[in-house]
């Protein structure tokens, strides 16, 4: 394994070819207890002088909860948390050298982000299960995991800027997909206190996320429309179905054909519908909202009516308050009017 030759810019694309079913339904090991890290441990420091692993979701250096080591036997409970909260994880090795420059700046960020997101760090020469599901073929490698999901990031040492850019963009892909919540417990950085707990979340919405954690979208949309029915003004509940019906209609369907599909046939109505969809999963919204835009203006009659149907449940994925969709918002009443 290899430090990376240079590489393009980062591109989020939510349907890597990774399978991680055999990490997901691993029987968990026992944790062991913590070790505190020597003097001098750092981002590069392997496993502790012990050979205890350190257990699953626990602190790394710094007791932070937004940061963790994880191992082999214990990635499971990582997959199964993807389902609530986005897993950033990191692939390193003690020798690597770029490793070293990246591994503190995304730790500085997990403390920054303050929950929004989970760093897992995996030791890939201590952990090789991990590294083969993950398909690495050099390091640092950033990649991921949403919904139980993999979802590849980035190669190599990137500056912070970009990597803050790729996190920003992975952040709305999660929320395109329903996976919103954060780190329980996190706090809000260096000397500050940590952020006021989270209120219970809703029966049918754990429901849903329950669901989603098993991969059954269509109970989870279920759960989310008894919410609405329950409670109308219920966002939450609108944005969560929004994000699973985008995964449904997109299920069993890959995004390099669908694109090429609507780039052969730009006036056909089903296959740009499609392409959008696979768009905004990839976390490219403004490219999915300009092709449907250019779809209200070049169609007429009940399919008009689909595209700007679908355009809007599409804002409502991405939301409101997205520059993206201001200027869609835009672009559309100047398609219709």
């Amino acid at each position: 394994m290899s430090t990376p030759a240079s590489r393009p810019g980062p591109r989020l694309n939510l349907r890597g070819a990774v399978d991680l079913s055999g990490l997901a339904n691993r029987p968990q090991r026992p944790a062991a207890p913590a070790s505190p890290p020597g003097p001098g441990a750092g981002p590069g420091a392997g496993p502790a002088a012990d050979g205890a692993a350190p257990p699953a979701a626990g602190p790394a250096a710094g007791d932070a909860p937004v940061v963790v080591d994880v191992t082999d036997a214990d990635f499971a409970s990582l997959v199964q948390l993807s389902a609530q909260v986005p897993v950033v994880v990191d692939l390193w090795a003690t020798w690597c050298g770029p490793c070293k420059q990246l591994s503190p700046v995304l730790e500085r960020l997990a403390q920054e982000y303050a929950g929004a997101f989970l760093l897992a760090k995996v030791d890939v020469d201590a952990n090789p299960q991990v590294a083969a599901a993950f398909q690495v073929q050099s390091i640092p490698t950033v990649v991921a995991v949403l919904a139980g999901q993999p979802v590849p990031l980035f190669q190599g040492a990137y500056p912070e800027p970009q990597v803050r850019q790729v996190l920003d963009e992975l952040l709305k892909v999660a929320a395109a997909n329903g996976v919103t919540g954060r780190v329980p417990g996190a706090g809000g950085g260096d000397g500050e206190p940590a952020a006021p707990a989270e209120p219970p979340v809703p029966p049918l919405h754990a429901e849903a996320r329950d669901a989603i954690a098993r991969g059954d979208l269509d109970a989870a949309a279920e759960a989310y429309r008894r919410a609405l029915a329950e409670a109308p003004a219920d966002a939450e509940a609108a944005v969560g179905l929004a994000g699973i019906e985008l995964r449904r209609r997109t299920r069993g369907s890959q995004a390099p054909e669908a694109l090429a599909a609507a780039q052969a046939a730009p006036g056909d109505v089903e296959a740009g519908l499609l392409a959008a969809d696979h768009q905004v999963l990839a976390g490219d919204a403004a490219g999915a909202f300009d092709r449907l835009v250019a779809l209200v203006r070049t169609t007429h009659g009940d399919d008009r009516d689909r595209v700007r149907s679908r355009l809007v449940e599409l804002f409502e994925v991405v939301g409101a308050d997205d520059p993206r969709v201001a200027a869609a918002r835009r672009g559309l009443a100047a398609a219709l009017y």
